[in-house]
């Protein structure tokens, strides 16, 4: 998505918990971001012609056996850098200050006492508190290089050398914990770096508009609708592009929670000229049948919506497409190409189905105009199409939908139990007023696994189901929302006393990392 009109930073992640929320927080600074593992080739990273490069932090101490390293032309190719924690420990060793084990460890809020602003910490108060998490520390900086700012157990906590257009902290400024971090980055990238703030949401819209256009031509498109936002926002701006020539598919596998095809239809019938739905519910199901392996569903559901779709396009289109190329509008986002391995050296975290999913005999080729975006660029883009609230604002549904929320394999009678369990939870958050404070709450069937329950006197021997309340930004790190216990009270007491099948409500209290959103 980048072009000669964004400028490009790359941040390169050495095993950092946040180093997606780094790129975010540089997109919000209104300059186009991407991640590359720290393994890429320095020379790969400067082919790519970036602006700035970040370091980002990582659980490793610079001097350990294996740690990841970087090589050190990185600092003398005349292309800005700025460090975090151990990305900041890196350019210290690295440009020939000193890193050692002081045995002062800092985690979590730290008081932070900055000596010199600098252009780096300009405008930030002399005390204020900041996130940190390491136990080495820079006790020297390198030549030519201004100490800014230290704490109790660090000296060099921060420093910066503007002739060099090098700066970094120890703390993590991307993180919400630490005050003034957005304004720091923001003093990096804009004052030290240079960069050009072009990224905004009407330039990706008109961009995206030009690049479509340029894609398809004359032809014609179908888009495959979920009914979520990433979906409905890809088809508003390939609409804008191509007008008619675009028709809307919505797939109905099965898989969906109560009410939401009726609920999708009248949505989005609203906005889209021309909408098309397909009841695919058993062909879903049958190619399913057997099937517990995660992997293996996210697959088989992802091939299954592109044979869909291609007796979709022959039927929409008739003859009027033959000969030439048939074009897939799809919502992928860049968390999709991240966790799908689908980044410059990315492990595979999950195949997810409009990705790693996809089949070798695709025969569409594919319009991705959100695929460089997270999730809350998405939303900011609908809103500037004037896209409805209620479909901007929905929260997240997976394209596999309940298949992936039943661990063991996929039935009728399974998907109309969680389907059940599903309704009622989302049906307490919304009277609870909490729709927009939740950013997702998966309601998962333990479809395999029985505990043994006591109900009207007797003895059962029922399905857990557990909640996963979640907060989150662009769902590349989540954490587990605390919700009211009378809340969870109601939503576990229904389940139980309304769903025959249920004996048991667990809350899943884990964080991403280590825990992925979705369970499959």
């Amino acid at each position: 998505m980048t072009s000669p009109e964004h400028d490009l930073v790359l941040v390169v992640d050495f095993g950092a918990q946040y180093a997606q929320l780094i790129a975010r927080r540089v997109r919000e600074a209104r300059v186009y971001s991407e991640i590359v593992p720290h393994h890429v080739p320095v020379a790969e990273m400067l082919a790519r012609n970036p602006k700035a490069i970040i370091l980002s932090g990582g659980p490793s101490s610079v001097y350990a056996e294996g740690a990841p390293a970087i090589d050190r032309s990185i600092f003398t190719a005349d292309v800005p850098v700025f460090g975090m924690c151990y990305g900041f420990q890196l350019m210290a060793e690295g440009l020939g200050g000193e890193v050692a084990a002081t045995g002062a460890r800092e985690y979590g809020r730290t008081p932070v006492t900055v000596s010199a602003g600098g252009a780096l910490l300009a405008d930030v108060p002399e005390q204020h508190t900041v996130w940190m998490s390491h136990g080495d520390s820079v006790v020297a900086a390198p030549s030519g290089f201004d100490v800014l700012a230290s704490t109790a157990g660090t000296p060099v906590a921060a420093f910066e050398s503007v002739d060099r257009r090098m700066a970094g902290v120890q703390w993590h400024p991307e993180v919400l914990h630490s005050e003034h971090g957005q304004l720091v980055l923001e003093h990096f990238l804009h004052d030290i770096a240079g960069c050009r703030q072009t990224w905004t949401m009407l330039n990706i819209v008109e961009e995206q508009v030009e690049t479509i256009r340029a894609q398809v031509g004359e032809g014609r498109a179908i888009c495959a609708l979920s009914g979520g936002v990433d979906s409905a926002v890809a088809a508003a701006i390939v609409q804008r592009a191509i007008g008619d020539r675009l028709t809307c598919v919505y797939v109905d596998h099965g898989m969906m929670r109560q009410g939401e095809t009726e609920q999708v239809r009248h949505d989005f019938e609203e906005v889209f000229d021309v909408l098309d739905v397909v009841d695919a519910a058993d062909q879903f199901l049958d190619a399913l049948a057997g099937v517990r392996d995660p992997e293996e569903k996210r697959k088989i559901i992802g091939r299954e919506f592109i044979r869909t779709f291609e007796n979709a396009e022959a039927r929409v289109f008739g003859d009027a497409q033959s000969g030439t190329t048939a074009y897939l509008v799809q919502g992928t986002l860049y968390p999709d190409v991240v966790e799908s391995g689908g980044g410059a050296g990315a492990s595979t975290i999950k195949s997810h189905h409009n990705v790693g999913g996809l089949p070798d005999d695709l025969n569409f080729e594919l319009v991705e105009p959100l695929r460089a975006l997270f999730k809350d660029e998405v939303r900011a883009v609908g809103e500037q199409l004037g896209l409805p609230s209620t479909m901007v604002w929905r929260q997240p549904f997976p394209g596999p939908g309940l298949g992936i929320r039943i661990i063991g394999e996929v039935t009728h009678d399974r998907l109309d139990i969680l389907r059940q369990a599903d309704a009622i939870a989302r049906e307490e958050l919304t009277r609870a007023g909490l729709d927009r404070d939740i950013w997702q709450m998966p309601v998962v069937l333990l479809a395999d696994v029985r505990s043994v329950g006591v109900q009207g006197d007797g003895r059962t021997y029922g399905h857990p189901v557990v909640l996963r309340p979640v907060t989150s930004e662009d769902a590349m790190t989540a954490d587990w929302a605390r919700l009211p216990y009378d809340l969870m009270e109601r939503i576990s007491t229904r389940i139980t006393n309304e769903v025959a099948e249920v004996n048991r409500v667990t809350v899943d209290i884990t964080s991403k990392p280590p825990g992925t959103i979705e369970w499959e």
